[in-house]
């Protein structure tokens, strides 16, 4: 049976070229970059030229770019390191509802110990209005995070629009562009933003290599102290293997970027298109402006573990926005922040092309998920009328 992968926003197979430029770091180049003879030089050099092409694909300063291990220590630098640093200044911070946990759970911490957090609302297309980020702010408010697009929905977030009005007041943004970067262009100087979160292994690098975009000139108290490696922000004997992989991915990436949304948005768009007819199946997200490689949607009567587990055994794997793939029997926070009923949240399932997907991959998809919805719901006792619904007796989108 045929493996196909549709869970590209979770991670990404590695590019064969990144691993060819990775194999000597694991080998004879094998020194520390802080070692002052020519092993360690080396390594200090190939550190530096992946800085460069980091920096490059988002139009930055090399200086500008900090390695990190992932982007949740990335996201947690960024929150905690500005908060700290500016927090004679005020000590408000807003975050969207949106966000990824590694931004949700630092902003738990920060309140207990003692900053003032705001939870931004979206709509239901997953949207933070730029004018409630402005009523939002006050003359204690230093920070601001909004993702740059959402994972689990796709929607692209209104970055531009959010930084005008934040620089209106002097206001620091961040954004969690894990999902964007090396997906869609993403360029630091065009978005005004002053921090921006990356990681590799979202565009066919490898894991443990990501990276903070700071701006230059701005104060960050580090996350992690020690010696003085990222210019004594970021501690730790570098992971050379994986930051070169890093750099060689945002080099492909940079130069196959108008490639890579060519090939993938018509595929996105025939899942898209063909669930439009399936009955009680909505589409989660805004239609237009989300990621191109990214659909995902709501069915009713079903739970979204069940659609995984009878997809997994078709071959098809993919993820649902539900935590409950995570055996945590709860609704999606963000789709709940969207107003999706409970209910309806539950049957979330999330679709992420890579590559690799080929056309009659999609075919393949687009056949057998209405034939598994079909089977799950002769078998749903909600879908025969039982169990808890809304006040209208329904479960839909509002």
């Amino acid at each position: 049976m045929k493996k196909l992968y549709f869970d590209h926003v979770a991670t990404n197979p590695l590019d064969p070229a990144v691993l060819d430029a990775m194999m000597p770091y694991f080998k004879e180049e094998f020194g520390n970059p802080l070692s002052v003879y020519e092993y360690g030089a080396r390594a200090k050099n190939a550190i530096e030229e992946a800085r460069e092409k980091v920096a490059g694909l988002v139009n930055a300063k090399a200086a500008e770019i900090i390695f990190t291990a992932n982007g949740a220590e990335a996201n947690n630098f960024a929150l905690r390191g500005i908060a700290l640093a500016r927090q004679n200044e005020g000590k408000h911070i807003l975050v969207s509802r949106m966000e990824h946990h590694s931004i949700l759970n630092t902003a738990r911490f920060l309140e207990k110990s003692g900053f003032a957090v705001t939870y931004l609302p979206v709509d239901k297309k997953g949207l933070v209005d730029p004018d409630t980020v402005k009523k939002s702010i006050t003359d204690q408010t230093t920070l601001i995070s909004v993702t740059h697009a959402s994972s689990e929905v796709g929607t692209i977030e209104p970055i531009k629009e959010i930084v005008k009005v934040a620089k209106e007041r002097n206001v620091i943004v961040h954004t969690d562009a894990v999902a964007t970067t090396g997906n869609i262009p993403v360029d630091v100087q065009d978005l005004g933003v002053d921090l921006l979160t990356m990681t590799a292994h979202q565009f066919y690098g490898p894991k443990g290599a990501a990276a903070l975009f700071v701006k230059q000139g701005m104060r960050i108290v580090p996350l992690i102290y020690g010696g003085i490696q990222e210019s004594g922000r970021r501690a730790g004997t570098e992971n050379v293997p994986a930051i070169v992989g890093m750099g060689k991915a945002a080099e492909i990436a940079k130069a196959e970027l108008g490639k890579r949304i060519e090939y993938l948005r018509p595929l996105r768009d025939r899942i898209i298109d063909t669930m439009a007819g399936v009955e009680n199946v909505v589409l989660t997200g805004d239609r237009q402006n989300r990621l191109p490689a990214h659909a995902s949607f709501c069915v009713e009567f079903i739970e979204g573990e069940a659609m995984l587990l009878l997809l997994s055994a078709k071959g098809v794997f993919s993820a649902s926005g539900s935590a409950c793939s995570s055996k945590a029997l709860k609704a999606s926070p963000v789709l709940l922040a969207m107003g999706i009923p409970s209910g309806l949240a539950q049957g979330s399932i999330v679709f992420s092309l890579g590559m690799g997907n080929a056309p009659e991959d999609v075919d393949h998809l687009v056949t057998e998920f209405p034939a598994v919805i079909k089977r799950l719901r002769e078998i749903s006792p909600y879908a025969q009328g039982w169990g808890d619904r809304d006040e209208a007796g329904e479960c839909k989108l509002p």
